[in-house]
């Protein structure tokens, strides 16, 4: 992480040197630069003193002196650009003196970090550290051995593997004239070499195959030991030809393995492979060989499986579920003569259930915690252990695993030095959160996780910070919650309990963020004070109060994030003044059922570049146009919030989101007056969702070349005409758009939306103007792209059906109230390729008719107040992959058709016999 850390610093002192700040240097931008070069001569020592740093406290202590001298370096720039942004307005001899006392002092303070990390960098060949090699790691191959698998050895306990046998037996005896790679993929501790052993070791697969091998990778891939270990177990040589083998070269290795099994049919298990480059150095050792021979991988990356066969689909291994980790537990913790005995009381049960919670269906760490269970016969000892489960679950003397964090640190050890503090960051969050995407990747822009300079064409850091989560995901570092409307994006994530536990421990190793959850108490006027005292050079502050009253006092310099979660009750929140948290890059506060004024003397965060406010209600002063560096306003409220007059200076805005805490639109849409003319707003990426009167007078707005999520509530018909048919409104990088009417005024014409070709989400809102003499229907011209369509209130008279079905991409349809007022629909076959959900609100719908084949992927159905539908239609029985239906307010007649009452099935009910789950509401 130390290595993460510096290249932050790095990052800091280069945007320094680029922007316009660096004009002000004068004579210290040599010292600057000279910095920065030490410091990327100090990060290249570090990839190998990370590695190194666990078998010597000393060298630990110079990597914390590594660390904090990137962080004080940080600071100085950090200090620094302010100070230039003030003086920039002072003129003649006042800025000439203040010139010359910034430099000096910039300067001084340059050099003394410069001779410090001199003196470090004459320290480190004296524990074996050089830029060009390694060095050995005695540590990390003691753990290598300790996790070598070896097929022979099988689990004796493993619960709930008998679908993935399945699938991994069904791909492995597949008959394909090719190599095929079949991936069994999961987080650390999740069972995939107890899979991989059950189905190597199966008496199917020993028959199937000419030749079998086990070969165990680790993170310390050695491409000739691997290859050398397979000849020998396919060739069983002789001592003489051994000999021979043991003196071939790598190359050698490759041509002899080839040749031994290109007429065979084989399969090798590769057990534990990390990186995409390891197999590139042994595939050319692997050919087609007889018809259907196979590889099989077990890996944490998911990259790695899909590079090494992109034909195959990974086999990823889920967690267990509540009952499946308790029958797992049961067979470790409790000896088979003590399955009824006193050891399997309701006592003991509610103590292990209630500390199985911690394991999150993590096999691994329920063998382990009932291993330990297993020692112990006294609730009493029991109760100890529930009260401290983290530590036992990571005591090293659990040899056969190396204790739980040992194994799930692995993961966070092998990734590149990028996405370390993008993982880090996720522990900041409290357990079990549900995290959104769109919240994450603006976190870690404004943090300065995702560097600017890999901003270029269509590409933006919001791109690139997705590419990172999803590299996470990969890695199984991190779940995958809810996937977006378009099916394949993510929408939200979560973190395991345990790799939150690994995130929380490393960051505060680190200083990169400190998590802080005072105690229950009875005192309810009790304050928390947070003080440089309590929270020393800490980069970050995530706070879960259970007091009414969180104060933050003193200088807190260090400080770059406040994160405060608050549920439940009421929370106050003091910052005696802002000016003493100046470094501040992100403050998020909620605040639920409580209003919120903001002091003016926000305006002094001029480094801030996220400020999240979830509250009752918020009242913004004018002092945040000077929040220069903003790029994230985020304000979740209730009640209407007022902006001030002063977006036009918030220059590097990128996303400006008001919304209502209970919908995603709010119920008043907030109106910006006058707010900006000219390009002020040419950063903007997301604006929603706000009201404006007359778009003549905002001109700006109709140049927001790079907007992606766009949601406004019009007043008058030619404005919505305005941003359409404006040259310069950046149509064309449209994601999502969110339009609604207010009063009696309708949509025009459409046509021009056939421009958005990157458009897959759109909500329109009021009557969508028809013209009965055309022979194309008014929704005709969407684009081909839309994922998700909304409408509401849109009294279109004609049938819907036949213009979206074409719809190739529609995954999400809602019809809300009065959007279609006619009384027939119809769905023709082959209509709706992709549809997964179909929701219907009041509509006059009285006949609807299904042809078989239309919607063949529709997997969820709402249907409510639409009182004219007296039955379902018949096509329903044709769509197999339909899994719930929900039915409120409907009529009577169409709901008693379909039940089943005192065991009589409705005249119906065939129709919807195959759906899983159907809710009846009144």
């Amino acid at each position: 992480m130390a290595e993460a850390i510096v290249s932050l610093a790095i990052e800091r002192i280069a945007d320094l040197l680029i922007h316009h700040e660096a004009l002000f240097l004068n004579d210290v931008r040599q010292e600057v630069e000279s910095l920065k070069a030490e410091l990327e001569r100090m990060k290249s020592f570090l990839k190998d003193v990370d590695r190194k740093q666990e078998q010597d406290e000393r060298l630990r202590n110079r990597v914390r002196e590594i660390r904090d001298l990137a962080y004080d370096a940080e600071d100085i720039i950090d200090s620094y650009i302010p100070k230039v942004a003030h003086r920039a307005g002072f003129h003649g001899f006042i800025k000439r003196f203040t010139t010359l006392f910034i430099t000096h002092k910039i300067g001084k303070q340059v050099k003394d970090i410069q001779t410090k990390l001199g003196d470090i960098s004459e320290t480190l060949p004296a524990y074996g550290i050089s830029v060009e090699g390694e060095g050995s790691n005695s540590a990390a191959e003691m753990q290598r051995r300790l996790r070598r698998s070896y097929p022979h050895v099988e689990e004796d306990d493993v619960v709930s593997l008998e679908v993935s046998t399945r699938d991994v037996m069904d791909q492995l005896m597949k008959k394909e004239d090719r190599v095929h790679v079949v991936s069994i993929v999961g987080m650390g501790g999740i069972g995939k070499t107890t899979l991989a052993k059950k189905v190597y070791n199966h008496n199917d697969v020993k028959k199937y195959f000419d030749c079998c091998a086990w070969v165990f990778i680790s993170q310390q891939c050695k491409p000739r030991e691997v290859l050398h270990g397979v000849l020998i177990k396919f060739l069983s040589p002789s001592i003489k030809d051994r000999e021979l083998i043991d003196k071939l070269k790598e190359d050698e290795l490759v041509e002899k393995l080839y040749d031994v099994l290109k007429d065979k049919r084989y399969l090798v298990v590769f057990d534990d492979i990390w990186r995409c480059e390891d197999w590139d150095s042994l595939k050319p050792a692997f050919p087609k060989g007889n018809e259907g021979s196979k590889l099989l991988f077990t890996t944490r990356n998911k990259e790695v499986a899909m590079i090494a066969d992109p034909r195959s689909s990974p086999i990823e291994l889920p967690l267990l579920t509540g009952d499946e980790s308790w029958t797992l537990f049961k067979r470790k913790a409790f000896s088979e003569n003590k399955m009824e005995s006193h050891a399997c009381s309701k006592e003991f049960e509610m103590l292990g259930k209630e500390m199985l919670k911690k394991c999150g269906g993590l096999p691994l760490a329920i063998v382990v915690l009932g291993g330990l269970l297993a020692t112990k016969k006294s609730w009493n000892e029991w109760e100890m252990v529930q009260k401290n489960i983290n530590a036992h679950l990571n005591k090293v003397q659990q040899q056969e695993y190396g204790g739980v964090n040992g194994i799930l640190a692995l993961s966070y050890n092998e990734l590149p030095f990028h996405l370390k503090p993008c993982f880090l960051y996720l522990g900041h969050y409290p357990e079990d959160s549900e995290i959104s995407k769109k919240e994450l990747i603006r976190l870690w822009i404004a943090e300065g996780f995702i560097s600017p300079s890999l901003e270029g064409g269509e590409m933006l850091m919001e791109d690139v910070a997705e590419q990172y989560l999803e590299e996470l995901i990969n890695r199984c570092l991190v779940q995958v919650s809810r996937r977006g409307h378009r099916g394949t994006s993510v929408k939200t994530c979560r973190i395991h309990d345990l790799l939150r536990d690994l995130c929380v421990s490393e960051a505060q190793e680190e200083n990169f963020f400190q998590v802080i959850q005072p105690p229950m108490n009875g005192n309810e006027n009790r304050s928390l004070d947070l003080t440089v005292a309590t929270v020393p050079k800490v980069r970050r502050i995530a706070v879960y109060p259970n007091e009414r009253y969180v104060s933050l006092k003193g200088k807190c310099l260090s400080l770059r994030s406040l994160l405060l979660f608050q549920d439940e009750g009421l929370i106050r929140l003091h910052i005696s003044k802002c000016i003493n948290f100046r470094f501040l890059r992100v403050l998020k506060l909620l605040r639920k059922d409580d209003s919120w004024t903001l002091s003016s003397e926000i305006g002094n965060l001029f480094h801030l570049r996220y400020l999240g406010l979830k509250c009752y209600q918020v009242v913004l002063p004018h002092s945040i146009g000077k929040l220069k560096n903003l790029h994230t306003l985020f304000i979740q409220v209730v009640q209407p919030v007022k902006i001030p007059s002063v977006l036009s200076k918030l220059q590097r805005l990128r996303h400006l989101v008001l919304t209502d805490n209970w919908r995603n639109w709010p119920v008043k849409w907030p109106e910006i007056k006058r707010c900006c003319q000219g390009n002020s707003l040419k950063n903007i990426e997301t604006l929603k969702y706000i009201r404006i009167k007359n778009w003549t007078e905002n001109n700006a707005l109709l140049k927001l070349t790079n907007i992606r999520n766009l949601g406004i509530q019009f007043e008058r018909s030619e404005d919505v005409e305005a941003i359409l048919k404006s040259p310069s409104f950046g149509l064309h990088r449209l994601r999502s758009l969110h339009m609604a009417l207010r009063g009696s005024i309708q949509f025009p014409e459409l046509e021009q939306l056939s421009q958005c070709h990157h458009l897959s989400k759109l909500f329109l809102r009021g009557q969508i103007q028809e013209d009965p003499k055309s022979s194309h229907h008014v929704l005709e011209f969407l684009p081909t792209n839309i994922c998700k369509l909304t409408l509401e209130d849109s009294r279109i008279n004609e049938d819907p059906m036949p213009a979206l079905e074409k719809l190739p991409s529609l995954r999400i349809l809602s019809f809300k109230f009065s959007s279609y007022t006619g009384t027939k629909m119809s769905c023709s076959v082959n209509g709706f390729p992709q549809l997964d959900s179909l929701d219907i609100y009041g509509s006059n719908l009285a006949e609807w008719q299904i042809e078989e084949g239309a919607m063949p992927r529709l997997r969820s159905l709402h249907l409510a107040a639409v009182p004219g539908l007296k039955m379902v239609p018949e096509g329903l029985r044709y769509i197999t992959t339909l899994q719930e239906m929900f039915l409120r307010r409907m009529n009577r007649s169409l709901v008693e058709r379909i039940q089943v009452i005192d065991g009589r099935e409705g005249e119906d009910f065939y129709k919807v016999r195959h759906v899983l789950s159907i809710q009846i509401r009144s």
